[in-house]
């Protein structure tokens, strides 16, 4: 065997190892999700067979007619909606302003100003509990849509703005210049020429902003106290019975839950992944 084919085969090994370590990071990923789209189609009765069946012998729907029927679902659903929707928005809005300030108009305290920005992502969010219950106590809005809300943009907006600086610092400057040349003010060059050129960035940030609120359980539970409040991650684990839990009941609610995320992340993918690199490599 003379060298190029030692080298061959020694690429080919490589490639070996490094597809069967993908399996197995596939497979860690993977099964969880598989057995719960599995279990979510099983009767009370075969979700608790021994040994578990993987594959259901009769698909069964009464888990999907229960949580519109039994369990309050439809109103977590919408809660869930009201906020995440109003929160991105806000989030999206403020965190583009932001960037666009920050990376257009040189002003005293600017950097530091992005550095306590930065700082503020670097606390748990359990350390923050008991400050934004007694912040929003104080306002009058626990079990309120609106507590939520403000919440939940005060945790996405900083890497927003983040994420939206580095696509606002891809765009030269010239391009303002020509624009107030041109006869536009601050304002119209930011919405007429600059914004429709960050639509990756928005997307990206938008889809940041949702999967972040609508996976938020901590907050969601403890600022609010009734079913009619309740967010999806909330109700779900309240689907959780004193006497028996109804597993089927809960995967089924989890696969609803995962649909809206699965959609959005599958049209705006590309532009995740590339709000991340710029937000990320831009400084």
């Amino acid at each position: 065997m003379n060298n190029n084919q030692k080298a061959l085969l020694r690429r080919k090994i490589g490639d070996i190892g490094v597809y069967a370590v993908l399996l197995a990071f596939s497979a860690l990923v993977l099964i969880p999700v598989l057995w719960m789209v599995s279990t979510a189609f099983k009767s009370n009765a075969e979700t608790m067979t021994v040994p578990p069946v993987w594959i259901p012998k009769h698909i069964d729907f009464n888990s999907f007619k229960r949580l519109w029927i039994a369990y309050p679902f439809a109103t977590f659903f919408k809660n869930s909606i009201i906020v995440v929707l109003a929160s991105m928005i806000i989030c999206v809005f403020c965190s583009c302003l932001a960037g666009y300030g920050v990376t257009r108009f040189k002003f005293r305290g600017r950097n530091s100003l992005m550095a306590f920005v930065l700082i503020t992502q670097m606390f748990p969010s359990v350390m923050l509990l008991v400050p934004f219950y007694s912040v929003i106590n104080s306002l009058g809005l626990i079990n309120t849509h609106m507590g939520l809300i403000l919440v939940y943009i005060s945790f996405t907006t900083p890497f927003c703005t983040w994420m939206m600086m580095g696509f606002f610092k891809s765009l030269p400057l010239d391009l303002d210049e020509a624009a107030t040349i041109d006869g536009c003010n601050a304002w119209q060059t930011f919405y007429k020429v600059i914004l429709p050129l960050t639509l990756p960035g928005i997307a990206s940030t938008s889809l940041y902003s949702f999967i972040t609120s609508w996976n938020e359980y901590m907050f969601a539970f403890i600022l609010t106290n009734s079913a009619e409040m309740r967010t999806i991650s909330v109700g779900i684990a309240e689907l959780n019975g004193f006497q028996q839990i109804l597993w089927n009941d809960m995967m089924a609610a989890s696969l609803i839950a995962s649909v809206p995320l699965i959609v959005l992340f599958v049209c705006l993918q590309k532009y995740f992944v590339s709000g991340l690199t710029s937000g990320a490599v831009k400084t």
